[in-house]
């Protein structure tokens, strides 16, 4: 697609991934010197197909290009360069099994890891170049939800007495969903388009007995008290530099979660972003 003069790739947009790896850095690729800005260093990237999300777009075109295994990478945040007739979506992603990549196409000269405060010095490809300012500052952001079930579950009375673990479990799935699908930053009150906080469900009482679900968003049992189990939680996510928001109208416990370091958002805030059931 063209465009003024401006040539962009993808009918339907491109989309590509930064790979951060806490020990190495961040994955580039030096681009080949026929392709488009060839000789300059970027991220593995390129069009998406129709009807693919800019997620799936992205993490294909990472195995394509840089043989990155399937579940290598956990999505952290998406950042999009709109220009109208054509977009282009980053997708921050955190190695979570370490690997090596490969030159799986010819568009590649090399593949290395380069330190976050080496990435500037190379010879950038433009649009990466002009984003990276922005992705940089974003590296050290880390959020992470924390849902107060009993908490969300109680505010609307469909009957979930009747069934305590059926109704953990609807819950769940929709988080789950929403989790999976990104949080739109807005919501979060952080820059970008959308987030993929690490999620903890805390469930207490009879829903302890609930299923795992998929793995998207972790069950945390309650030993005894919900409250007392959120709270650990959430002061746990903060020492470990995450930002937090924790889930739950209760006002004893928001106080306690307050005091803990982490933000709060209402039952109803997250009940009115979740897929219908």
């Amino acid at each position: 697609m063209a465009d003024s003069g401006e040539r962009y790739w993808g009918r339907f947009g491109a989309a590509g991934v930064l790979a951060v790896d806490a020990e190495r850095g961040v994955l580039l690729q030096h681009r080949v010197g026929w392709s488009h800005f060839g000789g300059t260093w970027g991220i593995p990237g390129g069009a998406r197909h129709q009807d693919e999300s800019a997620l799936d777009g992205a993490l294909r075109e990472a195995r394509e290009e840089a043989g990155i295994p399937y579940g290598a990478l956990r999505p952290r945040f998406s950042n999009v360069l709109d220009l109208s007739i054509w977009t282009y979506t980053t997708v921050v992603a955190d190695v979570v099994e370490p690997f090596d990549p490969v030159i799986s196409d010819p568009e590649s000269v090399a593949l290395e890891w380069v330190p976050v405060a080496e990435v500037a010095q190379r010879e950038l490809h433009p649009g990466f170049a002009d984003s990276w300012g922005r992705l940089s500052a974003l590296l050290d952001v880390r959020p992470a939800i924390v849902v107060d079930a009993a908490n969300v579950v109680g505010s609307v009375p469909d009957g979930w007495w009747k069934d305590r673990v059926g109704a953990a479990e609807r819950l769940h799935a929709r988080v789950s969903a929403w989790a999976a699908d990104g949080v739109a930053a807005s919501a979060l009150g952080l820059p970008a388009e959308r987030w993929h906080p690490v999620v903890s469900f805390v469930v207490e009482g009879e829903a302890r007995a609930m299923a795992d679900g998929d793995g998207v968003v972790a069950v945390v049992r309650a030993p005894g008290s919900g409250d007392d189990a959120i709270v650990a939680e959430a002061t746990r996510l903060v020492e470990t530099g995450m930002a937090v928001t924790v889930v739950t109208s209760d006002r004893g416990l928001r106080e306690r979660a307050e005091a803990a370091g982490a933000r709060l958002e209402s039952a109803g805030w997250l009940l009115g972003q979740l897929p219908e059931p």
